[in-house]
């Protein structure tokens, strides 16, 4: 098993727009499905109620660690755990979104690693499961910023 999910798509959006939808909250949670508390902020956590069919017992908690104008975002979780007393310290993978301009649009690439910290049974399902998580995800954002 690999310790990270990697995903790559070009998006016939410009950057702008595809940074916008990664970044802003509400635009954010429109693609993800997953109802926003609060704008993401660089050190801070996000929360929120997961809202995509099939999931809403879970919840949404991320340590947003970097927000590189229109070419970084990345932030920590806790891969499926439902419980809301989800401990951002331990047991969570990084996910980061990079961006680069092309002449057609963006190329977005979504990596998420740190599988390796997560313990067995988890480290499989998690991956597995977030491995089809984030295919369904680049559909989604690739119609959100071309609609």
């Amino acid at each position: 098993m690999s310790n990270a999910i990697k995903k790559t798509i070009e998006l016939n959006a410009p950057i702008s727009r595809v940074w916008r939808a990664l970044t802003d909250h509400e635009e954010f949670g429109a693609w993800f499905r997953v109802r926003l508390d609060n704008p993401f902020k660089v050190g801070e956590v996000s929360t929120g109620q997961v809202t995509y069919p099939g999931y809403e017992h879970l919840v949404w908690r991320a340590l947003v660690h970097r927000m590189d104008q229109e070419s970084l975002f990345t932030f920590s979780w806790n891969p499926y755990d439902s419980n809301d007393n989800i401990e951002l310290d331990k047991e969570t993978t990084l996910v980061e979104f990079h961006l680069q301009a092309t002449a057609n649009g963006t190329v977005l690439t979504v990596t998420e690693s740190g599988f390796d910290a997560l313990t067995d049974p988890r480290r499989l399902e998690a991956f597995r499961e977030n491995s089809k998580g984030w295919e369904e995800q680049m559909k989604n954002i690739t119609a959100y910023v071309n609609a």
